[in-house]
């Protein structure tokens, strides 16, 4: 049985929520993180000394990092789907994977962090303007890309789809922020929508 450790009102734990949805895997998830604790417990940092969540636990086998998470479940249990098995095909996919951590998921997450898990008093107002524009540059160039194909590696969801559709998607419910139109990045967004997975462990209310 997998174990997954992690809240659900983490975007890193949606995505990994998601794929093992896509994967039809049954997991026990336990809360860790924020109220819920575990996380620096020394059991937990033995077995992420990152103290972050989501931790994997498959067996006697443990795992972190969110994306990484997301390829190993995808490669084990999904290949040839969600893990293409045409090797260009999967760089393309992991490009973008690696997209959302290095460029997409900071000025988003610094705008989020601002907005819902700081007091109004202590919100950073340059940082939240400076990373909105950040964050739409960001978007602006997912959308163009988009604009050519349905999903991030081709004609086919995959395991890239995940990352960025979980960041993308909190970007847009973000409330009273301006952003442009993103036409692309919404039709994606619905198609992604239509997938239960989705609909379960990502569209869910901001906290």
């Amino acid at each position: 049985m997998l174990t997954i450790y992690g809240r659900t009102n983490s975007v890193n734990v949606q995505k990994v929520l998601w794929c093992l949805a896509e994967l039809e895997l049954p997991c026990t998830r336990i809360d860790a993180g924020l109220q819920h604790g575990k996380n620096h417990e020394p059991w937990y940092l033995a077995l992420n000394p990152n103290g972050q969540i989501p931790l994997l636990v498959d067996g006697t086998f443990s795992l972190w990092e969110s994306n990484t998470i997301v390829r190993y479940l995808a490669g084990k249990h999904g290949h040839g789907g969600l893990y293409p098995t045409s090797p260009e095909l999967r760089a393309l996919a992991e490009r973008w994977m690696d997209w959302q951590l290095s460029t997409l998921i900071w000025p988003v997450s610094i705008v989020f962090q601002n907005l819902f898990r700081r007091p109004v008093a202590e919100r950073d107002a340059g940082a939240i303007e400076r990373n909105r524009v950040a964050a739409n540059r960001a978007m602006a160039m997912l959308d163009a890309h988009l604009a050519t194909q349905p999903y991030v590696a081709g004609d086919a969801f995959t395991m890239g789809d995940i990352p960025v559709g979980a960041v993308a998607h909190r970007w847009l419910e973000i409330p009273d922020i301006e952003r442009p139109p993103l036409a692309a990045v919404r039709e994606w967004r619905s198609r992604l929508a239509a997938r239960p997975g989705f609909q379960k462990h990502v569209m869910l209310p901001l906290s």
